[in-house]
């Protein structure tokens, strides 16, 4: 589409400068001695047409266009490679961010089945020392009671 713009305004650029205008530029003067002027323009367009200006015009123009273009596909082309490299670059960076959440999980369900089964031991022994109180009292009152 741009080549199809640029190739009509080339044309067009080409069209009016072949057109040719003269200007003329007559004084008479009058029986009364007064002087009039009358100025005349003509604009001529030849009826022939250099073809071969216009073939390399035409060819110029397209060279031009076609290196606006792999300009412009090179621009692109580095842009799209950057925004890739970050992609990638991110990828990597969240991957780690995950791998570092779990280790750092795992470190915790550690510490907390650690403290899980130190609480179970306490539980146990305070169970155990409970026990023991209450078997003695249980032996005060049968022997109190036997008495």
């Amino acid at each position: 589409m741009k080549k199809t713009i640029l190739a009509a305004a080339v044309i067009s650029v080409f069209t009016v400068a072949c057109t040719k205008s003269t200007t003329k530029t007559e004084q008479v003067e009058n029986a009364d001695g007064s002087v009039t002027t009358t100025t005349t323009t003509v604009t001529e367009t030849p009826n022939t047409v250099d073809t071969a200006k216009i073939n390399d015009a035409k060819e110029d123009v397209k060279a031009k266009v076609d290196a606006a273009g792999n300009k412009i596909d090179d621009a692109a082309q580095k842009a799209k490679d950057k925004i890739d490299a970050t992609a990638d670059k991110t990828k990597q960076d969240l991957h780690k961010a995950g791998q570092d959440i779990k280790t750092e999980a795992n470190k915790v369900g550690k510490d907390i089945k650690t403290g899980a089964q130190e609480v179970g031991k306490d539980a146990k022994e305070a169970a155990k020392k409970g026990a023991s109180k209450v078997e003695e009292a249980a032996k005060k009152v049968k022997e109190d009671l036997s008495k």
